[in-house]
């Protein structure tokens, strides 16, 4: 049987469209649910693109799903991820096939509430030895002037529903931390989400302005030093592949990777097999870190979905696409030539001011060579296209 793989995404983010590419090298058919302007609707390793709608988002989903027939689904973001789970309630009490496959892609989608809590992922992380920062649930002000007292200044302010940087503050005093706590817990008013939805093109803001919903806020202890981050494919609980890095050239404070180096860190895999086993997890996943001047690795953030690290090829048990295509069926996939340099400069952000270019004389260049309209459509994105409300307003 073909494996047949649907990547799914809400954003316009370029790793769908290279997760494209290392599929189809491993032997897959791969079909894409997207915004019609997303990079990936350009890559020639999509068989078919079916339209993401924002409005009927899960109706576009249950759709694309009958038209591909894939044997597993790939989310490329966190919404695609909360999308999926919405499939899964509506499907789980006939036991569907549809049901089935979203359990196949997923792993334990029970465990999926508890992996996208900020805070009930650090605890349940923490009961599992994984060394992680302190951290408090805040449900009002009264709450953060206690967290404040207990996790100290500087610390980080996050809300649970975000992704890509946006919902998280990094704060240096008492009035940044309620400066940011009341504006991460609180929905803007509807007329703000409607404006956003005009101005920025984006069918999201409706829904929001349509019904608004309170945010869970967490504050974690701030910890100095550089990220760091995993990226593996698992298979009910179990890692198949995996990759670690430590982040040289970040974009902005809490941005993406601009340049990383590949690294063999024990604490890390060992955090990430533990993230898997805890959660049953299945599918592509990835794990943010902070590398402390010790040299110790704490883990402040969980990805339950393809990250931009996962898109790197660096041979047998670090090929992701390849691990879990050959998790379906044979272990005779193929796979691609692996990355011989542990430095890799991301296209296009690397080569932007101030993005690193002091490592380009002697880094991998990720440049989506073989596939020359993706080339062409990261090279039309804005340069600062990682920021999430840049990206909104262009891609969907």
């Amino acid at each position: 049987m073909t494996n047949g793989i649907l990547l799914t995404a809400t954003v316009g983010w370029p790793s769908a469209a290279r997760y494209a590419g290392g599929f189809v090298a491993a032997g897959c058919v791969v079909d894409a649910l997207s915004p019609k302007r997303a990079p990936v609707r350009a890559s020639r390793y999509a068989r078919h693109h079916f339209d993401y709608s924002p409005l009927f988002p899960v109706s576009s989903l249950r759709s694309a799903i009958a038209q591909a027939d894939p044997r597993l689904i790939v989310p490329c973001d966190d919404r695609a991820v909360m999308q999926l789970l919405a499939l899964h309630r509506r499907e789980t009490v006939r036991k569907t096939k549809l049901a089935r496959l979203i359990e196949t892609s997923l792993g334990n989608p029970s465990a999926y509430p508890l992996v996208m809590s900020r805070q009930g992922a650090t605890d349940a992380m923490r009961a599992e030895g994984v060394r992680v920062p302190q951290s408090m649930a805040i449900e009002s002000e009264n709450v953060l002037e206690t967290a404040l007292a207990q996790i100290g200044l500087p610390a980080v302010i996050k809300s649970d529903g975000s992704w890509g940087g946006d919902g998280v503050c990094v704060v240096h005093s008492r009035d940044e931390a309620i400066a940011a706590f009341r504006k991460l817990a609180f929905p803007p008013p509807r007329w703000r989400s409607l404006a956003r939805a005009v101005r920025r093109r984006d069918a999201h803001f409706l829904r929001e302005a349509a019904a608004p919903k309170p945010r869970t806020i967490s504050m974690q202890k701030f910890i100095a030093g550089h990220a760091a981050a995993s990226a593996f494919a698992a298979k009910d609980g179990e890692i198949v592949a995996s990759i670690a890095y430590d982040v040289l050239v970040a974009q902005g404070t809490i941005g993406p990777p601009n340049v990383i180096r590949r690294v063999d860190c024990a604490k890390i895999q060992d955090a990430a097999r533990k993230v898997a086993r805890r959660f049953g997890l299945s599918g592509m996943h990835g794990l943010d870190f902070i590398r402390d001047a010790a040299g110790d690795v704490h883990l402040i953030e969980i990805n339950p979905r393809a990250t931009q690290g996962g898109t790197l090829a660096f041979g047998a048990g670090r090929d992701l696409p390849a691990a879990l295509a050959a998790s379906l069926s044979s272990p005779n996939c193929g796979i691609r030539p692996a990355i011989e340099n542990d430095v890799v400069a991301f296209f296009p952000r690397a080569w932007q001011p101030g993005g690193g270019g002091a490592w380009l004389p002697s880094a991998h260049h990720d440049i989506p060579w073989d596939d020359p309209a993706v080339l062409r459509a990261m090279l039309a994105m804005p340069a600062d296209a990682n920021d999430n409300e840049v990206r909104a307003r262009i891609y969907r």
